[in-house]
C-alpha cells in the first residue's frame, strides 16, 4: 500500500516499518550519496558547488587544516595564534570534519575539549573578568597558560528492567595552577566536546517560521516536551534571530560560529571579532605582538565561511536494513521523535543558492530543552539557563567510530555509544528514556541500530 504525506512517498514494508523515499540521503541533494567515505566521510563537499564555491571550499578546507603560528612569522598570512589558545588548526578539535575525544586524567593539556567559564553579574552571567569566557591551557613561548585542567572520573552503576546492568561515567572536572591570580569563588564551568561538521549550512538553512512551529515553552499540548527558541542578536546583521548553533544554540549562525571559534579556540582575531581573548588581569597575554588587523583576514574568513557551511551530510549505510527499519518505528515508538525531529525542507533564500530547497534529515528540532540536573552545567549561556541545551542532530553519528576511531557522545563525551547517550537524557527527555529501557533487549538493539545508521 503507498501513502502520499507531507513527508514524501511512503511504502508499507512486511515489518510494520515505513521506507521514506530519498531518507538515505539525508543531505538530500547537497549531501554525498557514496557509501564508500569510510574514515573520509565528513570531509567531502556537497554536490553542485558553484565553480566559485567549490574553488572556495578546497581553500577553506587548507586553512581549517593548516597549522597557525605565533606572530611575527614569515607565514604573514598564517600567523598570530595566541598568546593563549587551545589548538593550533581547526582541524585539530575537528579532525577530518569529525569531533575529538574527552581525556583522561594523565592528558595536558586537553586536546579537543574546552571548557567555559564565566561568573555572576549583575544581569546575568558573564566571563570571569581574569581567565575570560573560555579555559585557554595552552600558550605562546614565554607565556605559562592559564590554568591546567583535570578531568576525573566516577563509575555509576545499574540496570534495566530486564535485569541487564549498565555502567556510566560520571565527569569532574579541575583547574589547577592558576597563573594570573586565584579563581573566582562563584565560577562556573561547562565542558564542549566540538561536533562534526557537515551539514551545518543546511541547519542554518532550515525556515525559522518551522522551527517555531515546534516550539511549545509552556507544554501547551501536555506531552512533556517544552521547547523553547533561543532568541538572540546576529553579531552580522544586528537582528534578533533564531540562534541555532552551539550545544547551547549560543550562536545565531556560521559566520558567528566561525569568528568565534578563531577568537576563543586560536586567538585569532577577525574583523567580527577584532579583539584577544586577553583580559586586563593579563597583561602579558596584551603585549604579545598581533599577526595583522585582523589576523584573519576577510578573503580567508570567507573562505572558512563557505568550507564550513558546504561540507556534505554522508549517505546512509544501512536504511533499508529490516533491524534499522524496526529501530525507526521503535524511535518513534518511545517519541524520541518529539525533539529529534526527522525532516525539515530548506528555505529557497539559504545562505548558498546551492542549499535551497533540500528536503532533508538532520533528527533535531534545533530548540533548548531542560534535560534534567544529571546533565546540568549549571551555567546558563545566552537564552539557554544551566540545564538546557540544543538537540543535537543526529545525521552522521554512527560514522564517528570509523571517522575519529571513537563513539563518545554528548556534550562532555560522558556517553560510550547511543545506548549510554539515551540513558544519560533526563528533564523533558525522561519519558523517552523510561520507555527506552522498558524495551527487550533486542528492541533496543534495533533502535540503536537505527540511529547508527542517520
Amino acid at each position: 500500500m503507498i501513502l502520499l504525506l507531507s513527508l514524501g512517498c511512503r511504502v508499507d514494508d512486511p515489518m510494520g516499518s515505513v521506507l521514506i523515499d530519498g531518507e538515505w540521503l539525508p543531505g538530500g541533494e547537497a549531501g554525498t550519496n557514496t557509501l564508500l567515505g569510510g574514515s573520509n566521510s565528513f570531509i567531502m563537499p556537497m554536490p553542485g558547488l558553484s565553480a566559485a564555491h567549490e574553488q572556495q571550499f578546497y581553500s577553506g578546507n587548507s586553512y581549517f587544516n593548516q597549522s597557525w603560528v605565533e606572530a611575527p612569522a614569515s607565514t604573514d598570512a598564517r600567523d598570530g595564534l595566541g598568546p593563549f589558545f587551545n589548538a593550533r588548526s581547526c582541524s585539530t578539535c575537528h579532525f577530518k570534519d569529525g569531533r575529538a575525544a574527552p581525556t583522561d586524567d594523565s592528558v595536558v593539556p586537553f586536546s579537543g575539549l574546552l571548557l567555559r567559564l564565566s561568573v555572576s553579574g549583575p544581569d546575568g552571567p558573564v566571563p570571569d573578568p581574569i581567565y575570560g569566557g573560555q579555559l585557554q591551557d595552552i600558550a605562546s613561548p614565554g607565556l605559562t597558560p592559564e590554568l591546567t585542567p583535570r578531568v576525573t572520573w566516577q563509575e555509576r552503576t545499574g540496570s534495566y528492567p530486564d535485569g541487564t546492568p549498565y555502567a556510566l561515567l560520571v565527569p569532574a572536572y579541575h583547574l589547577d595552577a592558576p597563573a594570573h591570580g586565584p579563581l573566582s569563588t562563584d565560577l562556573m564551568i561547562s565542558p564542549r566536546l566540538p561536533p562534526q561538521v557537515i551539514g551545518l549550512g543546511l541547519l542554518e538553512a532550515i525556515p525559522a517560521s518551522d522551527l517555531a512551529a515546534l516550539a511549545d515553552p509552556d507544554d501547551a499540548d501536555g506531552d512533556g516536551i517544552s521547547g523553547r527558541i533561543p532568541w538572540g542578536v546576529d553579531p552580522v546583521s544586528g537582528e534578533v534571530v533564531h540562534r541555532r548553533m552551539g550545544w547551547k544554540a549560543d550562536s545565531a549562525g556560521v559566520v558567528a560560529q566561525v569568528a568565534g571559534a578563531l577568537a576563543a579556540d586560536m586567538g585569532l582575531t577577525s574583523t567580527l571579532r577584532p579583539l584577544d581573548d586577553c583580559t586586563s588581569g593579563q597583561p602579558e597575554c596584551l603585549a604579545e605582538p598581533a599577526g595583522g588587523e585582523p589576523e584573519v583576514s576577510d578573503t580567508i574568513f570567507e573562505r572558512l565561511v563557505t568550507y564550513t557551511r558546504s561540507v556534505a551530510v554522508p549517505a546512509r549505510r544501512n536504511w533499508d536494513d529490516p533491524d534499522v527499519l524496526a529501530g525507526r518505528s521503535l524511535f518513534s515508538e518511545v517519541q524520541c521523535d518529539g525533539c529529534h525531529v526527522a525532516d525539515f525542507t530548506t528555505s529557497a533564500f539559504a545562505p548558498l543558492p546551492e542549499l535551497s530547497d533540500q528536503h532533508i534529515w538532520p533528527y533535531s528540532d534545533l530548540l533548548l530543552h531542560d534535560m534534567g540536573p544529571d546533565l546540568a552545567d549549571d551555567r546558563p549561556v545566552g537564552a539557554a539557563s544551566g540545564r538546557e541545551w540544543r538537540t543535537r542532530p543526529l545525521w552522521g553519528i554512527g560514522l564517528l567510530e570509523v571517522v575519529n576511531g571513537h563513539t563518545r557522545l554528548m556534550h562532555d563525551g560522558r556517553a560510550d555509544g547511543v545506548a549510554e547517550a539515551i540513558l544519560w537524557h533526563g528533564g523533558e527527555a525522561a519519558a523517552s528514556r523510561d520507555r527506552f529501557m522498558a524495551l527487550s533487549a533486542g528492541e533496543r538493539a534495533q533502535l540503536v541500530a537505527f540511529v547508527e545508521d542517520l
